[in-house]
């Protein structure tokens, strides 16, 4: 998948306009940095924190390529990790995995 990825960290909670100004930037990008063989970019918007309603308010009628998610400021422990992976990877996504990682380029 060929795109730009442009991704906007904010160091506060999401306000709609961040939304409005990631939505700017990805669509400059469409206009003037994009070569026709490029997909259209996907926008990332990290916040610390945000509110589902005010995001999907925010965001509709927007790109779809328009992601929000929240951050930490702290890495996860590797227990927490270990719980993450256990609970939400199951064999054959690892073993789909390892196949797409191990294969020649």
């Amino acid at each position: 998948m060929k795109c730009h990825v442009i991704i906007d960290l904010k160091i506060d909670r999401f306000r709609h306009e961040y939304a409005s100004q990631l939505n700017l930037y990805m669509n400059y990008y469409k206009h003037e940095v994009m070569q026709q063989d490029d997909n259209p970019p996907i926008g990332i918007l990290l916040c610390t924190d945000y509110g589902e309603t005010t995001v999907q308010y925010a965001i509709e009628g927007l790109s779809q390529n328009i992601f929000v998610s929240k951050y930490r400021l702290q890495l996860p422990s590797e227990d927490e990790i270990r719980k993450y992976m256990l609970e939400n990877i199951t064999e054959e996504d690892f073993k789909k995995y390892k196949e797409e990682t191990s294969s020649p380029v």
